[in-house]
């Protein structure tokens, strides 16, 4: 048996009262909605029935009309004969072919009375049907994220993150004890890169200075020894 009864029970139904007092608001939305959409099949189905019916009626109302015309024209011919009798016959059945048709006619507008109800209630319906799976929307929203939010408050109460963490810094003071392993045996065997580079500097530097000296005691003994040549000649 479905959420609602009747059709009118949908359609004055607070499904924001339905949905606060259900133990599980997601799946009585679930209901409302299956149950909302099999209604509307169902007066839609109606619906198209009645309109059917309808247009089927109006083809025999036409008919009994033309009846009408036709026995009305035949009690004339019977008048112009001079046959009251058969005239008489022939207004008696064009009478009932009026009254058939007037009974067909009205339940022609019955029929429209209840396709136009029908047609307000599908809107309504359809409306009630949008507004309970926005509902339903929000809630599937609201569940996800509070599972989510369940699911971050067990993994930091749990301490895992803080466990993750510390065994990235466990790692990474393995990564610099190696790296300071790396660093020990360049100390004492051999020049490192860096060092290599500094004492090349270094080797221009004295070359540059030793140059310098070189040629600054180039200069001073150019200058003694010259006096020294001329004391010999005089003797």
């Amino acid at each position: 048996m479905g959420i609602f009864s009747r059709m009118g029970d949908i359609i004055n139904s607070n499904l924001n009262s339905m949905i606060e007092k259900a133990e599980n608001p997601e799946k009585i939305t679930r209901l409302i909605i299956q149950e909302m959409e099999d209604t509307l099949v169902e007066v839609r189905t109606s619906a198209a029935r009645n309109i059917a019916e309808t247009k089927e009626l109006g083809r025999k109302a036409d008919q009994y009309d033309a009846r009408a015309k036709e026995w009305a024209d035949k009690a004339e011919l019977a008048l112009t004969k001079g046959r009251e009798d058969l005239a008489r016959g022939a207004v008696q059945a064009k009478q009932q072919s009026e009254q058939m048709s007037e009974v067909v006619r009205k339940e022609i507008e019955i029929l429209k009375d209840a396709v136009a109800k029908a047609d307000s209630d599908l809107e309504k319906l359809q409306a009630k049907l949008n507004e309970a799976k926005a509902k339903h929307k929000a809630l599937m929203m609201r569940g996800s994220t509070a599972t989510n939010q369940i699911k971050m408050r067990k993994v930091m109460t749990t301490n895992k993150v803080d466990d993750a963490l510390q065994r990235y810094e466990r790692m990474e003071r393995k990564v610099d004890e190696l790296e300071a392993h790396v660093e020990a045996f360049d100390l004492g065997n051999g020049q490192s890169l860096e060092s290599q580079f500094a004492a090349l500097e270094a080797d221009d530097a004295v070359e540059a200075e030793l140059a310098s000296l070189k040629k600054s005691l180039g200069k001073t003994v150019g200058k003694t020894a010259k006096p020294a040549k001329k004391v010999a000649a005089n003797k």
